[in-house]
This record gives structure tokens, sequence and C-alpha cells, in this order.
């Protein structure tokens, strides 16, 4: 059974209520959740891309990355958890884990539900909430998975529209 329902969601996924890219994040993390999340990557075998500018590179450990100069380009990891969806992780700082998404790849329930998907594994491996804040609107989450749950549910109210 679907964590969601399309029907139910799909003013969440409103490019102009929600922005193009809102952010994911993890909240109360550590270097070590951070490692705990590329060592997911890798363990299911989703595609991924490490880069720092423009330069491409193999993933390093967490350690390493959220170690670097304050003054250094922030790095990303790019994640397709299926060809077509898209996650980039951006390493801001160890204590928040934080990724965005492109709402235009998570039209209908198929994508919905390999959204959901990549949220519950992440969520499950963590044992933490992985919350999704529209663009910008940081600290308001209309989504995440619940812990207690198991499950990704709704944490704000549909918009009628």
């Amino acid at each position: 059974m679907a964590d969601l329902l399309w029907d139910d969601v799909k003013c969440f996924f409103d490019l102009d209520l929600m922005g193009s890219l809102p952010d994911g994040r993890i909240p109360d993390a550590s270097v070590e959740v951070w490692q705990a999340v590329l060592d997911l990557v890798a363990e299911r075998g989703w595609k991924y891309q490490y880069s720092e500018g423009e330069l491409v590179l193999p993933v390093p450990r967490a350690e390493a990355v959220l170690s670097r100069p304050a003054d250094a380009e922030c790095p990303d990891l790019r994640v397709w958890p299926t060809a077509d969806v898209l996650a980039i992780f951006r390493f801001h700082a160890a204590g928040e884990v934080d990724f965005d998404v492109d709402l235009r790849e998570l039209q209908g329930q198929e994508r919905l539900d390999v959204f959901c998907g990549f949220l519950r594994e992440i969520g499950r491996r963590l044992g933490k909430p992985v919350l999704i804040d529209p663009e910008g609107d940081y600290g308001h989450p209309v989504l995440g998975f619940d812990v207690e749950a198991d499950r990704v549910v709704l944490l704000a109210d549909p918009q009628v529209r």
C-alpha cells in the first residue's frame, strides 16, 4: 500500500505552491549520520555522482567532506533512486543533512511512490525523520518520514485551490 495517495497530496507537488526545488532535511545529524547516508546510497546501488564545483570525484568519507575549510566550495552528491528521480545532497554542515528534489520529476502516483520509498529507506536506516519543506520556507515541513509510524506522512493540511 502506498504511503501517500497522489490525489490527496498533489497540492504539495505544485510548483507554484512549493517552488520547483523543495528542501529535504534530516535534523539533528552528525558526521556519523552523513556517513550512514553515503553508505546507504552505495549499498542500495543507486546511481550517484559526487562533485566539488565542476570536478567529479570518488565519494570521500563524510568526515573528510565535512571538515573542509570554511571558504571551500560546497560539494554535492547527486543521487538517482531511479533513472528519472534525482536528489541533490549538499554538505553544508554536519548538524543537518540537506538535499533538494525537483518537483517536475515527482508528478503522479508512480513517482510519488518512488519518492516515498526513498525517504522511507533513509529514515529507517537513520532512525530519524526526513522532512520536506517548501523551497525557501525552512522549518515548515509539509510531509516527511515519521519514525514512529514507519511511513511517509503529511505534516500539513493540503491546500484546496
